[in-house]
């Protein structure tokens, strides 16, 4: 499978993508490799591999090359989703948490297609307390896996967890944090209750850095928007 990533591979793509993921010398992807392959050419990959057990993933996912660890999250979120017994699905959940404390979801990318869909779908309906564990780490993956997992019950029509998480959060001025939780406060505003957001910023603009305030209000009106930023 990595042969086939591989393959695909183009050059000046991996150098642009070595770019643009910032994996220079003390920046957030620093020394993660890329071989150049875009992500439809990589979900096109999985699909070939479709139903490859959590060994195989477990190879793709501890590869230095950012797109061989992508399209291990890829096959992952399948196994999850294609689970028939709640222990085989919490069996994927553990297993996706495992590869996030080993360092293997390191780069936006790579949280923002799985937490979501495997974590936060794993907890939709039930207890958000271990999004609010995974907050409290100071690690940038980590914290941000908290956050974008979120997504999930803000789509099911449940603000909770993104109203009790954003508020842990909001201190950590690291831009991927600020753009998360503004983000997600923002999908909070349109797809459950504008009403709850305004309240939020209400109650934290103050609090909040000038990139997540950005990210929160940019479906506000220009008044709005000038009231919030006023506020800090």
């Amino acid at each position: 499978m990595k042969a086939a990533i591989d393959a695909l591979g183009d050059p000046q793509r991996a150098i642009s993508s070595a770019g643009f993921f910032k994996t220079g010398p003390g920046q957030y992807g620093e020394g993660d490799r890329f071989v150049g392959v875009t992500v439809p050419a990589q979900r096109r990959v999985a699909r070939e591999f479709r139903g490859l057990d959590r060994d195989g993933i477990s190879t793709l996912l501890d590869s230095d090359v950012h797109e061989h660890r992508l399209t291990g999250l890829f096959l992952l979120r399948s196994g999850f989703e294609k689970a028939q017994t709640s222990e085989d699905r919490q069996a994927w959940v553990a297993f996706y948490l495992q590869a996030v404390f080993d360092g293997r979801v390191n780069n936006w990318d790579l949280v923002d297609s799985s937490a979501e869909y495997i974590l936060g779908a794993s907890l939709v309906g039930g207890d958000h307390a271990a999004l609010l564990d995974l907050a409290a780490e100071e690690d940038l993956w980590r914290r941000r896996v908290a956050i974008i997992a979120t997504a999930a019950f803000i789509k099911s029509g449940d603000a909770a967890p993104i109203l009790d998480l954003a508020p842990r959060v909001l201190d950590d001025h690291r831009d991927l944090i600020q753009k998360a939780v503004g983000w997600m406060l923002r999908e909070m505003g349109k797809r459950v209750d504008r009403a709850l957001l305004l309240d939020f910023l209400e109650a934290h603009a103050a609090q909040m850095g000038r990139t997540a305030l950005s990210y929160a209000t940019e479906h506000l009106e220009r008044e709005q928007r000038a009231h919030y930023r006023g506020l800090r």
